[in-house]
C-alpha cells in the first residue's frame, strides 16, 4: 500500500528521500534547472529515473536534449534508465504513444547503451508509482 501520495510542486534544487525496496535506497532528485550540476551526480548513480511533464508540449525538445545528454554521459552507459511521462492526470496530458512519437524514443532506445523503460505516471494521484517501486526494485538488485 503506497498511501496519499504527497502535494506536487516543481524540484527547485535537490532533495533527498530515503526508500525500503526492501533495503534503504536513497533517490536523490535534482530539478531540470539544475541540469548543469547533474554530472558531479553521476558516479553515485545505480539506477536512473527521468521525469518529464507529459502536459507540457513546449518543454518536449528541452526535455529531449536533457535526456540525450545523461544518456550520452560516460558514467552512466550502463545504467538502467526509467523514462517517466508524468501527470497524465491533467486533461491536457499527452499518451505514452504521442511522447515516445516526439522524443523518438525508438530511435533513442535502439541508439542507447543503457536499458531503458518507459512508463506513464501521475505524481498527484499515484497512478503508475507501484510500477515505478517494481522497476527500481528489479533495477537495483544486487
Amino acid at each position: 500500500e503506497l498511501g496519499e501520495p504527497p502535494a506536487t510542486l516543481p524540484t527547485v534544487g535537490t532533495n533527498l528521500t530515503d526508500l525500503r525496496l526492501p533495503r534503504k535506497v536513497t533517490v536523490r532528485e535534482l530539478g531540470g534547472c539544475m541540469g548543469p550540476i547533474w554530472p558531479s551526480y553521476y558516479s553515485e548513480c545505480s539506477a536512473l529515473l527521468f521525469v518529464v511533464d507529459a502536459s507540457n508540449p513546449t518543454q518536449v525538445s528541452s526535455s529531449c536534449i536533457q535526456l540525450l545528454s545523461v544518456l550520452s554521459a560516460a558514467p552512466l552507459a550502463s545504467v538502467p534508465v526509467l523514462v517517466l511521462f508524468n501527470k497524465i492526470d491533467l486533461p491536457c496530458y499527452m499518451s505514452l504513444v504521442e511522447m515516445k512519437s516526439l522524443f523518438r524514443m525508438q530511435d533513442i532506445v535502439s541508439c542507447a547503451t543503457q536499458p531503458i523503460t518507459m512508463l506513464e505516471t501521475s505524481a498527484r494521484d499515484g497512478t503508475g508509482l507501484a510500477d515505478v517501486l517494481q522497476w527500481l526494485r528489479t533495477a537495483l538488485k544486487d
